[in-house]
């Protein structure tokens, strides 16, 4: 079978970030299947393009038997602000279906996963072109989660993009969402029919993620010897709200010096975090690049305890983050900051604590709590890889997701 995907932000080689499409591709392509990837040359998490894409509309990658890779142009104003972002979004778009129509053999399905919604638009245009069943993938809810971030205003531009995303769910045949949370506002507000719903959730590679020594190579380099570590690893953006973490810190370095709070990753709002806690002269954070999927492992493993934020927003009680189930399969407890379903996942699966989103007593409370108990930390990890390797393995998740790709494409 053929499947084409359209991935704005399916991953090269080495780059950090999410990799749940990169393995689902990996597991198809070992069934003997043909996976072809239409991606941006943007990495998303610098917002930067490396020097093999500059002054490249297209460039083919072919990463491993069976999936072939089409970087597509997108506009380096990514990160530069909300214009320059929504410009890159559109320039993806436009060079995508181009792409698609071009260089894509006649796929037996299109897979489309958002955000960023406009791959909806490629999505439209490659099915008319191709004349083959579509597969629309909700990872986040947009434009909800812009508008209820501040990112969007309402007005023209979001009603527009609240008329795309009804035309991509009319447009596609099938439709996969990553939470129940999802599920049910897509029935209950969108008005899709439930028999056109599957959800395969994010999940974890154990292959990849395996539980480690503590004390590693990168717990020497980041001089966390006698320190409690508190790791947090993704994005640095604004819905990440990742102050939250420097004010904790704030009240933690008097009351117990011996937590580092250890911040890992990229983004839109990390220069600022770093002017703000040189400000106020926090040496008990330290921020680290990004780093490749296959060494986040040994960070995540020098970590004492992990964590996942996001602001204060009931839009995000819809979301599982992917670093979680990658927390739990590297056996480390976890500190969770979001409330909603991935609260209810890790209290679920034993595997960490709770603490109120952008309280800072609740987060200093719980980073204590863990601190002065090893006991419950061993406890909560061994829960947590249990958990993620009976129910969120991704080969497991891959293999349900090709059932349905299957069933799409024969209808």
């Amino acid at each position: 079978m053929k499947i084409l995907l359209v991935h704005q932000y399916f991953l090269a080689k080495d780059a950090s970030g999410g990799a749940r499409w990169n393995q689902m591709a990996h597991y198809w392509a070992a069934q003997g299947h043909e996976v072809c990837v239409l991606a941006g040359m943007v990495d998303y998490t610098t917002g930067k393009k490396s020097a093999a894409y500059r002054w490249r509309m297209f460039k083919r990658e072919d990463p491993e038997p069976r999936i072939r890779v089409y970087r597509c142009h997108v506009s380096e104003a990514y990160n530069s602000s909300f214009l320059g972002r929504a410009w890159a979004y559109f320039s993806f778009a436009v060079s995508s279906s181009i792409a698609g129509f071009c260089f894509a053999a006649r796929p037996d399905v299109i897979v489309a996963t958002s955000p960023p919604l406009t791959v909806a638009v490629t999505m439209k245009w490659l099915k008319w072109l191709l004349r083959c069943p579509v597969i629309f993938e909700v990872r986040d809810l947009w434009p909800e989660s812009a508008l209820d971030t501040g990112v969007l205003k309402p007005g023209k531009l979001a009603n527009m993009l609240f008329q795309m995303e009804a035309d991509a769910y009319r447009k596609a045949d099938w439709i996969n969402v990553l939470t129940p949370a999802f599920r049910e506002t897509l029935i209950e507000k969108k008005g899709v029919p439930p028999e056109k719903i599957s959800m395969i959730t994010n999940g974890a590679d154990p292959d990849l993620f395996q539980p480690g020594e503590r004390d590693n190579a990168i717990r020497r380099e980041l001089k966390l010897d006698g320190k409690f570590a508190v790791g947090y690893f993704g994005a640095h953006g604004k819905a990440n709200r990742l102050g939250q973490l420097l004010d904790a810190a704030e009240v933690l370095k008097t009351e117990i010096p011996d937590v580092q709070i250890v911040l890992v990753g990229d983004g839109m709002e990390k220069s600022n975090l770093q002017s703000e806690a040189s400000r106020r002269e926090l040496s008990n954070v330290t921020f680290v690049g990004s780093v490749a999927k296959e060494v986040v492992v040994d960070y995540i493993n020098a970590m004492d305890v992990c964590t996942a934020v996001l602001m204060k927003n009931d839009t995000f009680k819809t979301v599982y983050p992917n670093k979680v189930f990658d927390y739990m399969c590297c056996q480390r407890p976890i500190l969770i900051g979001i409330d909603g379903v991935a609260r209810k996942l890790v209290e679920d699966a034993g595997a960490g604590l709770f603490m109120e989103p952008e309280n800072t007593a609740s987060i200093v409370a719980s980073i204590k709590q863990l601190r002065e108990s090893q006991a419950q930390c061993d406890s909560m990890g061994t829960s947590g890889r249990e958990f993620v390797l009976k129910n969120y393995s991704r080969d497991s998740l891959a293999a349900k997701y090709l059932e349905i790709v299957q069933q799409v494409a024969t209808r």
